[in-house]
């Protein structure tokens, strides 16, 4: 029986959902997509004009702190470096109550969700200062804002272990009751390797992917990757592990990124690369020819790296400014590695969506069965999208409409 023969609760009509391909229907049925044809001659319960538009699964953010955004009222932004921006945040922290964090999370959220993004991992740090606080408005933000997106939780250890063990056990606790995976950040450790280990250790013990802030200084010597590729080996956690920033890699000839590149594909870890945060924070010793200080992810996705461009953060002293849209930050990127080629902006899009789904283990791609959420973008596909910042139009989570933008509308002098 042909799509036309049968009965939907949703079409979204004259859609494109490959660059360059022809218009077609997008049929649901409950919270699957039930066909993808053309000219789908049959009612629905709703029945939309995508009018042209680009229709994909959703942004996906890999990689965000939605605990300690919007908090620069309460910081202070002097030197805007690494050091100063970790010291100002772990003072404001101290002072986080519950519903403080839930409403700065849920206004980043609804910009996000604004924005196409489906699917995030966010961290929420835990340790003495924090308590538990940021952890449990984070997890009532992912209950409360389910229609719309799907969001990780990761238990996240800013501010070190081996310096502070009761955060190990709070971790632990964490990880019991609600978190996704564990998170290490080894450059704020006296003793990184001993970090490294804990956090496989928790990793271990609760059978849950693990993810590092690592490797963020312009220090091409100073890297505490080979330990984490080793720990990745030694655990048999391959696919189940993943770095953010690694900004070193900025400072390295092409030669060595590309063996580097080799040695991460062949442990099976993806690596999300944060160019707001990075652009800031980086090169702040110099006075001339500053450092982008943005590793770059598209050569190391042409070794076999799973790659994805996202966020960090929003609205505090290590990204003061920002707005959860991947597709700005996409454009960022693009801008920031020279890139013009199609096929280089296609895999930047990919970047932010397809292969960031598969670094959550996941996948954002349209096809005959799956989940019925789907983004609609004002733009003919892909590379046009991030060359123009496409604007976003309207989403939809499992079937049910969970955003509109709406169309603009100029209004001419007559």
């Amino acid at each position: 029986m042909s799509a036309s023969d049968q009965q939907f609760d949703l079409i979204i009509r004259n859609v494109r959902v490959e660059e360059g391909g022809d218009f077609v229907d997008i049929a649901v049925r409950g919270d699957r997509i039930a066909a993808i044809e053309s000219r789908i001659r049959c009612d629905a319960l709703s029945d939309v004009d995508g009018e042209g538009s680009f229709a994909f699964g959703g942004f996906v953010d890999t990689h965000i702190h939605l605990d300690k955004a919007c908090i620069l009222d309460r910081c202070a932004i002097c030197q805007g470096t690494l050091a100063e921006a970790v010291q100002q945040t772990a003072k404001a922290k101290a002072g986080f109550e519950e519903a403080d964090v839930y409403s700065r999370a849920a206004r980043v959220v609804e910009k996000a969700v604004s924005h196409g993004t489906t699917r995030m991992r966010t961290f929420a740090e835990i340790d003495p200062r924090a308590g538990f606080r940021s952890f449990e408005a984070i997890k009532r933000v992912r209950r409360d804002y389910a229609f719309a997106v799907d969001i990780e939780i990761c238990a996240f250890a800013q501010e070190g272990l081996t310096n502070e063990p009761q955060t190990y056990d709070m971790l632990d606790t964490a990880l019991s009751d609600g978190a996704d995976l564990v998170g290490g950040c080894s450059y704020t450790d006296p003793a990184p390797g001993r970090h490294i280990d804990m956090i496989f250790a928790l990793a271990s013990k609760h059978d849950v992917p693990a993810d590092f802030h690592l490797d963020f200084s312009l220090d091409p010597d100073r890297t505490d990757l080979p330990k984490v590729i080793d720990a990745t080996l030694r655990h048999g956690w391959q696919g189940r592990v993943s770095i953010g920033h690694v900004t070193n890699l900025s400072a390295m000839p092409p030669a060595q990124v590309l063996a580097i590149a080799d040695n991460l594909a062949t442990a099976g870890i993806a690596i999300s690369v944060l160019p707001a945060t990075d652009l800031f924070l980086m090169g702040r010793g110099h006075d001339s020819l500053v450092p982008r200080g943005v590793a770059p992810a598209h050569l190391l996705a042409g070794r076999g790296v799973v790659t994805s461009i996202a966020t960090n953060n929003v609205l505090n002293p290590f990204t003061p400014y920002g707005d959860a849209s991947l597709i700005r930050m996409a454009n960022l990127y693009a801008n920031v590695a020279q890139l013009s080629r199609d096929e280089d902006l296609a895999l930047v899009f990919d970047m932010v969506s397809e292969t960031a789904a598969g670094q959550l283990d996941g996948s954002s791609r349209l096809q005959a069965g799956v989940e019925a959420t789907i983004v609609l973008l004002d733009s003919p596909g892909p590379c046009a999208a991030v060359r123009e910042i496409a604007r976003v139009i309207a989403g939809w989570k499992k079937g049910r409409k969970s955003f509109d933008n709406g169309r603009p509308v100029l209004h001419k002098a007559i």
